[in-house]
């Protein structure tokens, strides 16, 4: 007699289950844990805090003593890292079940509190790993979204007070492409650009923001005769329209506009459905120039969206020297596309 290939199946997925129940308890209670800690830490520290230096003399104590026995865990560094989650997250009952220490971690490292803010949300709502939360939190997701919106928008979208009215409230621009794997001094054809997102489609739909679902790649329609093909085609939820997006490896020019141009309307009149939005198109470019951008699209223009792109994760300066320049083009009046 041969075992049923269900019945393996469904004990395996027993056994995966209560694995992962396992682990999420075991680091739900080490969070506790360092909670804790971290609450007795500092409440003994303000106890002393006429003393000069005793909060220092008391982690340092407590290092001496504990790690020998705990390990590296409870070294001055950890403990220290203790009371800073007591500080920052005071509330035990406000800790979320779903964030591990790995969560924690990072998120104790951000100094500005809406920045923080904004990834504790955006990570609940998403249901971000702790290696997504990096991610983002490397690639400058916050700060790349204030380079079109205010804080309290932003802040807003993420904690799904409101619902984005507008496709620059979750696009960015410039879009960090790093996890594709393509050197930046590497000479690359438009298909290899295209062929690396698909290889990483889930990746590249966390890059482009919340309520993206993937239609299909190299669209192809028929307009008299003649056949074009799109990229790449989605869908989003929150903005209730299809997104069209059109790749390329060069700067982008009036033409490659015009083009993406004809694509949305072209969804807007012959696929779109009653009920649904408006067609938006991004241009994903290695380079752009605003203004050319700007007097090729009509001045009303809420369809087409250009963005850069890059292969590297950003710096900090790089994203300073992108908020000076959106700066100077509110001070002169002028707006991004």
């Amino acid at each position: 007699m041969e075992l049923k290939k269900e019945l393996i199946h469904e004990i395996h997925a027993i056994i995966a289950t209560a694995r992962d129940r396992a682990i999420r308890s075991v680091d739900t209670e080490r969070v506790l844990m360092y909670w804790q800690i971290g609450k007795v830490i500092f409440e003994e520290e303000q106890q002393g805090r006429e003393r000069a230096g005793y909060g220092d003399f008391l982690i340092k104590s407590l290092a001496n003593t504990l790690e020998p026995e705990y390990g590296s865990s409870f070294s001055y560094r950890q403990l220290n890292l203790f009371r800073q989650f007591f500080r920052i997250f005071p509330i035990v009952n406000a800790l979320r079940s779903q964030f591990s220490w790995t969560h924690y971690r990072m998120l104790i490292r951000i100094d500005n509190e809406d920045k923080r803010e904004f990834y504790i949300a955006e990570t609940t709502k998403n249901n971000w790993t702790a290696r997504q939360l990096e991610r983002q939190v490397n690639s400058q997701l916050f700060e790349r979204l204030l380079l079109s919106n205010n804080i309290k928008d932003v802040l807003a979208v993420a904690r799904e007070e409101k619902y984005p009215t507008d496709a620059k409230e979750i696009i960015k621009d410039p879009m960090v492409l790093e996890f594709l794997g393509l050197k930046r001094e590497s000479a690359y054809y438009e298909k290899d650009l295209k062929t690396a997102i698909i290889t990483h489609l889930q990746d590249f739909i966390l890059e482009l923001g919340n309520g993206f679902a993937f239609v299909a790649r190299q669209k192809r329609i028929h307009i008299e005769g003649d056949e074009f093909f799109i990229d790449l085609v989605f869908f989003n939820r929150l903005l209730q329209c299809f997104v069209l997006i059109e790749i390329k490896t060069t700067k982008l020019t009036h033409q490659d506009i015009g083009q993406l141009q004809m694509y949305v309307n072209y969804y807007d009149r012959y696929e779109k459905q009653e009920f649904e939005n408006t067609t938006i198109g991004i241009l994903l470019c290695t380079d752009k120039n605003d203004a050319v951008v700007k007097i090729t699209l009509p001045e009303n223009n809420s369809k087409i969206i250009a963005s850069k792109y890059q292969l590297y994760l950003p710096t900090e300066q790089q994203l300073i020297d992108e908020v000076k320049k959106e700066i100077e083009k509110l001070s002169k009046g002028e707006t991004d596309i």
